[in-house]
């Protein structure tokens, strides 16, 4: 199973930092007995692993060179693929680079290195075939992609940064097949590439008889890209850290497996 991190965005709502926003510390781990932070992208990818993603596709920017400096080869266990995107031209383009990496029977994860959500295992809750989108509750849809359901939980629209939102719940990750996302890319190609957001191509996608559901079993939901979204993500993770047992503790910190490209206590070499 792939897992995608588009990876290549510029982060100009949280800048200026001197690394990819995809690194920023939020929270910790467990490392040799020592609580360390850890970057942002990792509760996405422990996520992924966790739902049994062996492989995870970063797509990077020619700048960010400093992603696989800190992930390297592996992470937790899943091997670590690197393609760039040349210029940033939205998460479809972004999406598609993985495309020739994948098979099309291979089931592929989707998510967005610079959120935190829970519960840690949402993605099991995604069908095993099909595109399908794991929900979650906000209280301000109008900043992400609302997506409405009918009474059987297929998805009917996906309304992308709408003012008047139909709905509060917004799509956090979804989950394909390697065909779907071909089926996807053609279409998208088709439409002259226009699409840069996910949801104006799905809706496309419905509009000539394609289907695709959403689950509504997320629980919160925090993007990470702004001033705001981090300090919001700090509050989540130390609420759950504050829990009244340890087990709520742990499950706010990152636990799978830390980035094969670092290195804690390397001796310093003489330049």
């Amino acid at each position: 199973m792939w897992g995608i991190v588009p990876a290549a965005g510029r982060g100009s709502r949280i800048q200026p930092l001197a690394f990819s926003k995809e690194l920023l510390p939020v929270g910790s781990r467990i490392d040799g007995g020592e609580e360390r932070p850890c970057a942002v992208s990792e509760y996405l990818l422990e996520r992924m692993i966790e739902a049994g993603a062996d492989k995870i596709c970063f797509v990077i920017a020619p700048g960010k060179s400093d992603i696989l400096e800190y992930y390297g080869s592996d992470y937790g266990g899943a091997a670590a693929a690197y393609v760039v995107q040349p210029q940033p031209s939205g998460l479809c383009d972004a999406i598609f680079r993985a495309l020739p990496l994948i098979r099309p029977d291979e089931p592929v994860l989707v998510g967005l290195p610079d959120t935190v959500w829970f519960p840690k295992d949402g993605f099991a809750d995604l069908p095993g075939d099909g595109l399908s989108f794991l929900l979650f509750p906000v209280d301000r849809p109008e900043f992400f992609d609302a997506v409405v359901l009918d009474g059987q939980g297929a998805v009917r629209e996906i309304q992308v940064k709408q003012a008047d939102a139909r709905t509060r719940w917004i799509w956090g990750a979804f989950k394909m097949t390697g065909t779907e996302l071909r089926q996807l890319h053609a279409l998208w190609l088709r439409r002259g590439r226009r699409d840069e957001y996910i949801g104006t191509l799905v809706n496309a996608w419905l509009a000539e008889g394609g289907r695709a559901v959403g689950v509504r079993s997320g629980l919160s939901y925090v993007d990470v890209g702004t001033l705001h979204g981090y300090r919001a993500a700090i509050g989540l993770l130390g609420d759950a850290v504050s829990g009244a047992d340890a087990g709520a503790a742990a499950a706010a910190r990152v636990a799978i497996g830390r980035p094969a490209g670092r290195s804690f206590g390397a001796p310093i070499r003489d330049q």
